[in-house]
C-alpha cells in the first residue's frame, strides 16, 4: 500500500559547470548545463516537497552574486521565469502553505533556495547535515546559510532512514555530503520512483558506479549508489535524477505528473 498519489517534477533552472562536478576524475574539459530539479508529492494526507530549488535573489543582487558565485569562479545558475518554483506550484494549483512536509537532501544552494516560503512546514534534514550547514559550511562550499537560517523554521532533524508517509521514504545516503539523503516514492500506477538528489547526478554514476565529484567519504558514496541501484532493481523502479541533462528531456515535467 502507499499514500502517494501523484509526483510532479519541477524543473527549477540550470547550472553551468565542469563535468567533474558530477563525475569524479572524469570529464574535466567538458562544460555541462545541468538541470536543477525538485519534486512535489501528493499524498492522501497532504503535499510533500523534496528539495527547494534555487533562490534567484542570490544572482539578481550584484553584491550577493559576487559574494556567492563570482568570487569563487562559479557561473551563476540560469533560472527563467517558468523555472520559478512559485510559478510552477501555481500551474499545478498548489499554494506553498498547502505543503506540510519538506525534505531537504542536503545544504547546497540549489536545494534550499525557496525555504523562505515554507516556514510553516516541517523541514526534514539529517542532523549531521544540519550541524555541518550551520556550523562548518561557507559559500566556498556552495552553501548559502541565509537561505535556511530562519529562527522560525520547523526543523525535523533525523538520523538515518525515515518514513514521511506510507510509500514515501527518506533514505540516508551519506557520501556526497555528511548528511545527504534521497527519497523513494511508490506510486499506485507507475510503481517505484527513486530520487537520489546528488548521491549521483547522472545515469553514468549508476551505470558505471562513478562517484560524484565532491564527496566527504568515498566508501559511503559508493555504498549509496549501490543501495539506490538495488532499490530500483528490486522493485523494477525508475530513477528520477536531479541533474541529468539527457534524462530531463524525456521526464514528465509539471504540471504533468506521474501516478
Amino acid at each position: 500500500m502507499t499514500q502517494a498519489r501523484r509526483l510532479y517534477v519541477l524543473l527549477c533552472g540550470y547550472e553551468v559547470l565542469p563535468k567533474t562536478v558530477s563525475t569524479k576524475g572524469r570529464g574535466a574539459r567538458f562544460i555541462m548545463a545541468e538541470p536543477i530539479c525538485a519534486y512535489l508529492i501528493q499524498t492522501t494526507s497532504g503535499y510533500v516537497l523534496f528539495d527547494a530549488g534555487f533562490n534567484t535573489y542570490n544572482t539578481e543582487d550584484p553584491i550577493r552574486r559576487g559574494q556567492f558565485f563570482e568570487r569563487w569562479g562559479m557561473i551563476p545558475p540560469v533560472v527563467l521565469p517558468e523555472h520559478q518554483m512559485l510559478y510552477q506550484l501555481d500551474q499545478i494549483g498548489v499554494k506553498p502553505e498547502q505543503i506540510g512536509d519538506v525534505v531537504i537532501s542536503h545544504s547546497h544552494f540549489d536545494h534550499t533556495g525557496n525555504l523562505k516560503y515554507l516556514r510553516h512546514a516541517r523541514i526534514t534534514m539529517q542532523k549531521r547535515e544540519y550541524e555541518y550547514a550551520m556550523h562548518e559550511a561557507t559559500p566556498k562550499n556552495a552553501v548559502i546559510k541565509s537561505d535556511f537560517d530562519f529562527p522560525d523554521l520547523n526543523w525535523n532533524l533525523i538520523d538515518g532512514d525515515f518514513e514521511i508517509a506510507e510509500g514515501v521514504e527518506v533514505i540516508y545516503t551519506r557520501g556526497h555530503m555528511p548528511g545527504h539523503q534521497s527519497m523513494a516514492v511508490r506510486l499506485p500506477k507507475s510503481g517505484m520512483k527513486v530520487m537520489p538528489a546528488d548521491a549521483g547526478d547522472l545515469m553514468e554514476n549508476y551505470d558505471e558506479e562513478i562517484l560524484p565529484g565532491q564527496t566527504v567519504d568515498d566508501d559511503s558514496a559508493r555504498a549509496a549508489i549501490r543501495r539506490l541501484k538495488g532499490i530500483v532493481d528490486s522493485t523494477h523502479g525508475e530513477f528520477l535524477l536531479t541533474h541529468d541533462p539527457v534524462l530531463i528531456q524525456t521526464t514528465k515535467l509539471a504540471p504533468e505528473y506521474y501516478e
